[in-house]
């Protein structure tokens, strides 16, 4: 979904509407499984992360949840907690 002045709304992902420019670019966009390092457009992400990151490897997760997760698994060892105050 579009404003008035033309520019998108991406509030949340159920109240976006894609534009027929953005459907198109879906139906044409080279896929694969990032499982399995075939999808291009997430290679692509990763190494252009961690070049701007000066890192070597770069990992894409879809979630802040995800990669939170992530790193409290490899900061502890099973049995192990994290202490953290509320935000």
């Amino acid at each position: 979904m579009a404003f008035p002045d033309g520019t998108a709304d991406f509030r949340s992902d159920t109240v976006t509407r894609p534009t027929q420019r953005m459907l198109e670019a879906m139906a044409s966009a080279p896929v694969g499984d990032d499982v399995y390092h075939d999808d291009p457009t997430v290679n692509l992400l990763e190494e252009e992360s961690a070049a701007v990151a000066g890192k070597e490897a770069a990992i894409f997760v879809p979630t802040g949840t995800m990669g939170n997760q992530l790193a409290i698994m490899l900061h502890t060892n099973p049995g192990e907690e994290i202490l953290a105050n509320e935000a």
